[in-house]
């Protein structure tokens, strides 16, 4: 199954964020941001170039599922805590919660790149870098709040690997549930993940690059990410 070792290449991009900030904190933090901005392009233009289209094709009523699944991060990342803020600092941080809701968001990074596979094999590797972009700074933010939180370095690197593990799992029982399924019913969780996707990027991650000081700089590296899929689209269509 390829869709797992692109599932455990996520995996361990989150395990790299993880340690630049166990190693090079200061550097993992300052740089982050452009990694924010480009994994927001590549989201965004995924979402309007591949993910909504294929999933017309499968089903007539793709842009209800869109709208379904732009509601329904919005309620996970505010009930759940899904995709925390990128500020490790902040006070409504807490511990478990993170846990809990990283690994749940890394469930569901999982269970999209089985999705993309289903529908074929070039949507689902660049749904899979999709999810690897932002898989590294994700693995900062965790790092980074479990550091907050007083703990101790043995910990941080289990607690830290526990959640990265969540995405091969969420592959693995996506393939299990969604191969038996009519390409109607993936065709909606499709357009569901493609807005997700365009929530996650329009209210998560690009506020995040807002907060630079060289803010031209990562501005740049969202047109750079969106440019990026457009390559890549044409060379493995």
């Amino acid at each position: 199954m390829r869709e797992i070792l692109y599932s455990l290449a996520a995996a361990l991009a989150a395990m790299m964020g993880s340690f630049l900030v166990v190693r090079l904190g200061g550097w993992a933090k300052k740089n982050s941001l452009l990694l924010i901005s480009f994994a927001a392009g590549v989201m965004i233009t995924l979402s309007f170039s591949h993910f909504i289209p294929e999933a017309l094709e499968l089903t007539p009523n793709a842009v209800n599922f869109v709208l379904i699944g732009f509601f329904a991060m919005f309620f996970l990342q505010n009930i759940v805590m899904v995709h925390p803020c990128h500020d490790p600092s902040c006070d409504n941080h807490d511990e478990r919660i993170s846990v809990v809701g990283l690994s749940l968001h890394s469930l569901i990074d999982g269970l999209v790149i089985s999705a993309g596979f289903e529908v074929s094999p070039q949507l689902g590797i660049l749904t899979a870098i999709a999810v690897l972009l932002h898989k590294i700074p994700d693995g900062i933010v965790i790092t980074s709040i479990l550091v907050h939180c007083g703990a101790n370095k043995k910990k941080t690197i289990l607690l830290s690997l526990l959640v990265a593990a969540f995405t091969p799992i969420g592959t693995a029982t996506g393939h299990l549930l969604l191969s038996n399924l009519p390409q109607e019913v993936v065709g909606m969780f499709l357009a569901g993940v493609a807005g997700s996707f365009i929530y996650l990027a329009a209210s998560d991650l690009i506020p995040e690059t807002h907060k630079a000081v060289n803010r031209r700089t990562v501005s740049s590296f969202l047109f750079l990410g969106s440019i990026f899929v457009l390559i890549i689209s044409h060379f493995t269509h």
